[in-house]
């Protein structure tokens, strides 16, 4: 292998993975990417979304093969670490793609992420009408497999563990993924996240609790009724449930790397 490592962090919308993302640049050790393939997804010439971007909204350059070249150059220089959901990429998925990428995955309660969902898309003035393989639960699980079938059991971080003890389960994640742990990016300054805007000015309402904030600090565990979900997304909890719950039985302690 040449260059430097590439780490992706595989996630599901609204599983605190753009706040883990932003504590990764605070690092300063390495690129970040933040879902560089799903522009390609949505606003490509190659758009797989099963509603793309308008025209106006579209990006000519934004092709999965530049893309993913453009990451591999920027591991040439220093190592790189992306975010993005697995459905995004599921069609790249050969030896020469999965070979290159240090895996591990962010995973959270389906029915956090749907109440999440729902009250976002509620604030953007949009239906919260969509497919359940745009969110990604479905994909991580055949993505782990895939891993799993080739050899490679890789880290699962769950959302919970992180916000209930971000210090101890970022520690734990580095030691897996063989960075080291610099406790001073789990702070940084409140204010513009314009590195994690790409596709309209919605997702200001997407990114508001990261704008708002000033780190990974630790929060109470709370619970999330399923049985309070709207009736057009709590048909979605029992499968989303299936493929977390697949997951969530590998997820990293401290003991898994520390021993």
């Amino acid at each position: 292998m040449t260059g430097h490592p590439i780490y992706f962090l595989w996630a599901t919308p609204r599983s605190t993975s753009t706040a883990f993302e932003w504590m990764m640049r605070q690092r300063g050790d390495l690129i970040c990417f933040h879902e560089p393939f799903g522009m390609a997804w949505y606003q490509g010439p190659e758009a797989r979304a099963p509603r793309p971007a308008p025209s106006d909204r579209r990006r000519p350059e934004a092709m999965f093969e530049k893309i993913w070249h453009d990451i591999q150059q920027a591991a040439e220089r220093r190592p790189v670490f992306v975010k993005d959901m697995p459905h995004h990429t599921d069609h790249l998925w050969n030896d020469a793609f999965l070979n290159r990428i240090t895996h591990s995955f962010l995973i959270r309660d389906p029915a956090k992420v749907l109440a999440s969902l729902h009250h976002s898309y509620l604030k953007a003035g949009m239906d919260d009408g969509f497919e359940a393989h745009e969110i990604s639960f479905g994909p991580q699980e055949a993505l782990f497999d895939l891993l799993r079938k080739r050899g490679e059991v890789p880290p699962v971080l769950d959302s919970d563990d992180l916000l209930e003890d971000p210090d101890t389960m970022v520690r734990t994640y580095c030691d897996a993924i063989g960075v080291p742990f610099i406790r001073e990016a789990l702070s940084w300054e409140p204010g513009a996240r314009d590195d994690v805007l790409w596709y309209d000015g919605n997702d200001e309402i997407w990114h508001a609790s990261l704008r708002d904030s000033d780190g990974l600090k630790p929060i109470p565990r709370k619970q999330v009724d399923s049985g309070d979900l709207p009736p057009n997304l709590a048909g979605y909890f029992e499968t989303f449930m299936g493929h977390y719950s697949a997951l969530h039985a590998h997820r990293l302690r401290p003991e898994t790397v520390n021993g």
